[in-house]
């Protein structure tokens, strides 16, 4: 037992050599291993840079805009509340803002866009590169050298234009029953008449103005045809040109002597045919073909009854109306597209 206690105490010296030994070989191997580290390290970071970091998704692009001129023409296009649209929600259910809503529903593809223009300032932006869209315009060959049309439907009897004149001015108007003649109106020369500036009335129209401007009716710019009501009720000329139902609204907004009557012209339904028209750009020839196609979709419609009622939000069409709109969706259904 004793020289098991003897053997550490009496041979210190070797102790301590294995303990200076057990550190050297510490020492050696504390190098090698952060150099193994390090070699790890690198090779990670290494890996890292070749590695690409996964990128981030793009937001899908906006759809293209569609920007549509808008103006308060009763009763064709009507502002509610007398306010211009700004969403598919605030326009009306006259023949053309009814239409309108009815070609935007089918031109998801695209944003929309609201702007309120008269006729020259629209003219005047679309001659200078503007991609515009209208369905207000009535196809004239002029206008065919800066807007693409398209041909949405035949015109209503509404777009029939009469002479305006007041009630109690009749009888130097009347012509036994019959239609009057325009022709007949610009030989007078103790008649004088007011127009809009910039508003077509249809070729017919258009054409014997053109042709007779020394004796056509003066043009003023207007906002709306119907400002010229009021001025005509005030004796300030003898007659304009209008749609009888505007003449028919503005009489009951505003009752009392003198009345003003219309009365039919020969010359005057402004167009057979209701068009949408978009700038000659890129752009406009998009739109242009969208809403062709959406014409086409809403003439091969199995419920096209149902969207013809609530196109005019039931109101009643006349029978030969109904009768050509029909032919007309028939052979736009079969029919190839429709863009000048």
């Amino acid at each position: 037992m004793g020289r098991g206690r003897l053997t550490s105490d009496r041979h210190p010296t070797s102790a301590r050599r294995r303990l200076r030994a057990a550190a050297g070989r510490l020492a050696l191997s504390v190098p090698r291993l952060t150099a193994g580290i390090a070699i790890a390290l690198g090779a990670l970071g290494a890996i890292g840079a070749v590695t690409p970091v996964a990128a981030q998704p793009s937001p899908p692009p906006s759809p293209p805009l569609v920007r549509w001129m808008v103006q308060d023409m009763p009763p064709h296009f009507v502002y509610r509340d007398g306010k211009a649209p700004q969403r598919v929600e605030d326009l009306g259910q006259g023949e053309i803002d009814g239409f309108l809503r009815l070609l935007i529903e089918r031109m998801p593809q695209f944003r929309h866009e609201f702007v309120e223009l008269s006729l020259p300032r629209f003219e005047a932006q679309v001659r200078q590169g503007e991609t515009l869209c209208s369905v207000l315009h009535v196809r004239t060959p002029e206008r065919l050298q800066w807007l693409y049309f398209t041909s949405l439907h035949p015109a209503m009897m509404s777009r029939q234009i009469h002479v305006i004149v007041r009630r109690d001015d009749l009888a130097r108007f009347e012509a036994n029953g019959q239609p009057l003649q325009l022709a007949d109106l610009l030989r007078r020369n103790d008649l004088t008449g007011l127009l809009p500036r910039d508003r077509s009335y249809g070729p017919r129209i258009d054409k014997l103005l053109a042709a007779n401007p020394e004796r056509a009716p003066r043009s003023i710019v207007a906002g709306r045809g119907a400002q010229l009501l009021p001025m005509l009720r005030a004796k300030r000329m003898d007659y304009t040109l209008e749609y009888p139902v505007t003449v028919d609204e503005y009489n009951a907004a505003h009752p009392g002597a003198p009345e003003l009557a219309k009365l039919p012209l020969a010359e005057g339904r402004s167009t057979l045919m209701a068009t949408a028209g978009c700038s000659r750009t890129p752009e406009g020839r998009r739109a242009i073909e969208a809403m062709d196609h959406a014409v086409r979709q809403l003439a091969a419609d199995p419920q096209r009854e149902a969207w013809i009622k609530g196109w005019r939000n039931g109101a009643p069409i006349d029978a030969d109306d109904l009768q050509r709109l029909n032919r007309f969706l028939d052979e736009r259904a079969r029919g190839p597209a429709q863009i000048e």
